[in-house]
């Protein structure tokens, strides 16, 4: 038989947030067996509501969806967009400026492919979310991995990411707020990564998701905002703050050094041209959930659920002996870290499945983000507070007496 074979360049691609665990928790779940599954964020499958603006938004305006719209967005929506991230600060930007796509992850695959040259580089976080070391590999580019030091609050740790530059180096990605693990980077930090950018003449992407989702007082800072020199790519959208994942909204603002990227920005415009547009009806809730901020603001503070939700969480994560984590300040993940002698632990997506076996509860393996030691895991902190409380006190028992066996 001549077996049609996949293509190379999906050799090292991954996605363990619907990898093997998440496999096997929805052949339990078939089976019967109820699995509370903290694996992916996605906010509307634990209760989350749209906020009545975007409702209506869509709603009242359907019509206007039906036809294909501008390859880059509607205009009212470009417009939204690019107000907002001038309120944020960022300068030199106009709606031109602007590409709306289906959800980042789109934007992400288009924006790498339309850079990246077979034999390219680009630097990626370390922890990650996958897709966009996924995305540089089906660039048919290299990933390079830099370290996010957890003694230092899950910040970038500036000297590991000058020693991995090299002259094929074209990139740097920064995620901030980052996922996994909530951390958020104060200003210094972002003003010495953007002058690594400016030394070495790198584009920045800057996935910024989460920068609605910031707790505790604290401020998110757009990278564009420190770097007007450089050319910077920066990716938002509402999935997570407008809870409308499945609406697929996200988009990129290209800012700073445009004139020099005239021929890149060209190379985007001829794939936003081969998709013809992104989902119009999407596009109708950017204007009217960019003016209500309120909805957001109401979930991240004292009383509210993401609030909520996070203390719940940590309260019980201190109980545990042998676990050790930072607490985020963004987002709704963790990366908590375990004592892989105390536990013997070798393989950690054998860890998540013998936790998911014991409790029926699915967590993702640090190695789905791109994490080389089999001593993480991402939490996604989305159920209500008491369910969220009881998962951990789940985990701490099962903890307590856990050795992990070959093959278990």
């Amino acid at each position: 038989m001549n077996l049609i074979m996949r293509s190379d360049k999906l050799k090292n691609v991954h996605s363990d947030i619907r990898g093997p665990v998440f496999v096997e928790a929805m052949r339990m779940r078939k089976a019967g067996i109820d699995v509370l599954r903290l694996n992916t964020g996605n906010p509307a499958v634990f209760g989350f509501e749209m906020p009545a603006s975007v409702r209506n938004a869509l709603l009242n305006n359907a019509d206007k969806a039906v036809p294909y719209c501008d390859l880059k967005g509607m205009p009212e929506a470009r417009e939204a967009i690019c107000e907002y991230h001038k309120g944020k600060g960022l300068q030199g930007i106009t709606p031109d400026d602007v590409f709306i796509g289906n959800g980042v992850s789109e934007l992400v695959t288009m924006a790498l492919t339309a850079l990246l040259n077979d034999g390219d580089e680009i630097l990626v976080p370390a922890p990650d979310y996958s897709l966009w070391t996924n995305s540089v590999y089906i660039a048919g580019a290299k990933p390079v991995h830099y370290i996010c030091d957890e003694q230092a609050n899950w910040f970038p740790d500036p000297d590991d990411i000058r020693a991995k530059i090299t002259p094929r180096t074209r990139a740097i990605v920064i995620i901030n707020p980052n996922n996994p693990t909530g951390a958020l980077y104060p200003r210094e930090l972002l003003e010495t990564l953007v002058q690594i950018a400016r030394e070495n003449r790198l584009v920045i992407f800057s996935d910024e998701i989460y920068d609605r989702l910031v707790m505790d007082g604290l401020e998110h800072i757009s990278t564009a905002t420190l770097a007007p020199d450089l050319f910077v790519v920066t990716m938002n959208g509402l999935s997570k703050s407008h809870i409308i994942c499945g609406f697929r909204c996200g988009w990129m603002v290209l800012s700073g050094a445009k004139e020099a990227a005239s021929d890149f920005a060209a190379g985007l415009v001829q794939l936003c041209a081969m998709r013809l547009c992104a989902n119009a009806l999407t596009q109708l809730v950017i204007p009217a959930a960019l003016a209500d901020p309120e909805s957001t603001q109401a979930m991240i503070k004292p009383g509210g659920r993401l609030y909520e939700q996070r203390e719940a969480t940590c309260r019980e994560l201190d109980k545990i002996e042998g676990l050790t984590y930072v607490k985020n300040s963004a987002a709704f993940y963790l990366f908590p870290k375990l004592d892989i002698k105390k536990f013997n632990i070798t393989d950690d997506q054998q860890f998540a499945m013998d936790y998911l076996h014991s409790k029926n509860v699915m967590i993702i393996p640090g190695r789905g983000f791109s994490w080389n030691k089999p001593d993480h895991f991402r939490i996604v902190m989305l159920p209500e507070p008491a369910v969220l409380a009881k998962a951990m006190r789940d985990l701490g028992d099962f903890l307590a007496t856990y050795q992990q066996q070959a093959n278990s």
